[in-house]
């Protein structure tokens, strides 16, 4: 039997993995990069990027189909059921939807990132265990970390297989590994002959695994003669002896959602089917979730813009005290929140997702606030559509049926959104990478002297090369158009939301200077700190989307362009009040009192404080399950909706 060897990393291994595997320098310029250094570019979003009036024609075209069958699809089948009917997949597989962004050339849709964007919108709105299976599939399953890194003849293998419904998976996350993959315990060792690689390891949550055909796996090549070694990412037959799925997992939400736990035992994966070089495995997901990140916020998109006609609805027929509950203000505040929000994250999705398409920026950055940001704002939304629908809020759709009233999942809304905060990095994740991006060059100009392992000489030598870059930039944080009253006068009355953007990206740019004076390079482990500067750049860049969107809808004469200003108004006026909420917890909080108090609760002082209940998890088992690699010794549970193999 094959024992599984615990792999232990130190935090400075774990750190130098990570850094290794992210994207080295700037080749295109990022919108989101330069404002978190203080400088406002609008010219690299504005005039709003809008797709080509032939791409504009495919996409909706295609969307004309796939509403069309949509339609006729029932999500509430999906939730009793906790099963996506087989049906339901072979029609969506006969549109095409499993190939929307893979070429034309190998059997695909080809569709840009809006266009598939739009098309999670669609599918999602019918149940989002829909949406996740076919952005699982394509965001970050076979497709794309092929078409990123995958040979020609990778590509031919197996592009035209997933664009017909051959269901791909996922698998990174370990019992006991979820974002330190440092620690990854599965290994890929190379065969004696060279032709193939044998696989041993435990997978934990690998979305659509239980259904999927072809499988991303990563593991651990042995550093060897002839080997690079380190994490790397293999294309591997899900049906190939020694691979057993041994659980499907259930969640709170995304009933339908075909996730378990696979078991690879001496898996012979042909050496060919390795993407990429060895060691590169976490660089190419890293690369593939550059635009895979963007089905999140396309998903929190649909969700939001149900919730607007759900509370726009109710609240114009539901009545209280001789008014309908939308005209009470403590109601009403609620709806236009939704509303405001709604719009900002369109504009956010839209962006993001065009810039992406025109391949003229660096998008890292916009695509992890984008995800973060839609992921955090899409919950409020939910649990505020809960509140402006009352007890019928609470109370599942099912049960509102039975009774004879309109079918309103407003719950599952919350439930099924809840997991975005988590899945593709968590928002405290999320937040560290974009904090890491924003840092870069800081870290370049003066790296050793926030570094805590660096030598006295090193950080001589790093303060004398590091003081050239801040005399020139840190004076140029002083002023800009934002305090200028006629800056950015072309957009109109939405100017002065601008000229805001402007003084509060340099302000926060003081800010992360004062805070990398201050703690040096004690900064890492500031991450609240770091978490409100990423969170204001968030909002800011959420103002700059909204306000450029709306001047462009403006001129166009098939919008509506004052309803479009409106809302950018109300929006970014809600925005500003919860900028200056997170700047003025910067240096007025809890944070080191929080430490203290979260060490002593580690430690039992407050365990009088737990009296009184009953916990009835104690002995259904440790906190982390044990694993070793070596034969399964359970069922396999996989059941591959489609089969779509390659001829021999």
């Amino acid at each position: 039997m094959v024992t599984a060897a615990k792999v232990d990393a130190t935090e400075e291994q774990a750190r130098q993995l990570v850094e290794e595997s992210r994207e080295a320098g700037w080749v295109k310029p990022s919108f989101a990069k330069e404002l978190f250094l203080g400088r406002f570019r609008v010219d690299l979003i504005h005039p709003f990027p809008r797709p080509s009036a032939e791409d504009t024609a495919k996409t909706d075209a295609y969307l004309t189909r796939l509403r069309d069958y949509c339609e006729t699809l029932d999500g509430s089948v999906i939730e009793e059921q906790d099963r996506i009917p087989e049906e339901y997949v072979r029609g969506l597989a006969e549109l095409g939807c499993f190939g929307l962004k893979i070429p034309v050339e190998y059997g695909g849709q080809g569709l840009s990132q809006v266009g598939y964007n739009k098309a999670l919108m669609l599918v999602g709105a019918v149940h989002p265990s829909v949406g996740a299976l076919l952005s699982a599939h394509q965001s970050i399953g076979v497709p794309e970390p092929l078409k990123l890194a995958g040979t020609p003849e990778q590509k031919q293998r197996f592009l035209p297989r997933c664009a017909k419904g051959a269901i791909s998976a996922f698998l990174l996350t370990e019992p006991d590994v979820g974002s330190d993959p440092a620690r990854m315990a599965s290994t890929a060792t190379p065969t004696a002959d060279g032709e193939a690689y044998e696989i041993n390891g435990v997978k934990l949550w690998t979305t659509n695994g239980v259904v999927a055909e072809l499988l991303v796996v990563m593991a651990r090549v042995p550093k060897s003669e002839g080997h690079r070694g380190g994490i790397s990412a293999f294309v591997v037959e899900a049906d190939s002896p020694g691979i057993t799925v041994e659980r499907r997992n259930s969640f709170m939400g995304l009933r339908g959602l075909e996730n378990g736990v696979t078991r690879l035992y001496n898996v012979r994966v042909p050496a060919q089917n390795l993407i990429g070089r060895e060691g590169d495995g976490l660089k190419i997901a890293l690369t593939t979730l550059n635009a895979g990140r963007l089905a999140i916020p396309a998903l929190c998109t649909a969700a939001a813009k149900w919730s607007l006609k759900i509370a726009r609805e109710w609240s114009a027929v539901r009545v209280q005290w001789g008014r309908p509950v939308g005209e009470h203000s403590a109601v009403g505040a609620k709806v236009s929140y939704i509303a405001a929000t709604t719009y900002a994250l369109e504009a956010v999705l839209d962006l993001s997702a065009t810039m992406y398409d025109e391949n003229r920026n660096d998008i890292r950055i916009e695509a992890a606030l984008a995800k973060l940001w839609a992921s955090e704002m899409s919950c409020r939304i939910a649990d505020e559509l809960v509140q402006v629908r009352g007890g019928r809020g609470y109370e599942t759709a099912a049960s509102l049926r039975a009774r004879g009233e309109r079918a309103v999942g407003a719950e599952q809304l919350v439930r099924d959104l809840r997991i975005n905060r988590i899945f593709e990095g968590s928002s405290e994740i999320m937040r560290l990478l974009v904090a890491r991006e924003m840092a870069d060059a800081h870290m370049a100009a003066a790296g050793a002297l926030v570094d805590r392992n660096a030598e006295f000489g090193e950080k001589a030598r790093a303060a004398v090369g590091a003081g050239g870059f801040y005399a020139k930039w840190f004076p140029q944080l002083a002023v800009g158009p934002g305090t200028v009253p006629a800056g950015f006068g072309e957009f109109g009355p939405l100017a002065r939301h601008l000229r805001f953007v402007d003084r509060m990206a340099r302000k926060q740019a003081r800010a992360l200077m004062y805070g990398m004076a201050r703690w040096q390079a004690k900064l890492e482990y500031r991450q609240v700190f770091l978490g409100r500067i990423v969170d204001i750049g968030a909002e800011l860049f959420a103002i700059s989307a909204v306000c450029v969107r709306a001047r462009a809808e403006g001129r166009d004469a098939t919008t509506d362009g004052t309803a479009a200003e409106e809302l950018a108004d109300v929006f970014c006026r809600q925005a500003r009040v919860r900028v200056r909420q997170l700047f003025d917890s910067l240096w007025d909080n809890t944070d080191d009192e929080d430490v203290y108090v979260t060490r002593r609760v580690l430690d039992g002082r407050y365990r009088w404080l737990e009296e009184g209940v009953i916990d009835s998890s104690e002995g259904t088992g440790p906190w982390i399950a044990e694993w070793q690699a070596g034969p399964s010794t359970e069922e396999n549970l996989l059941r591959p909706w489609l089969r779509v193999r390659a001829p021999g």
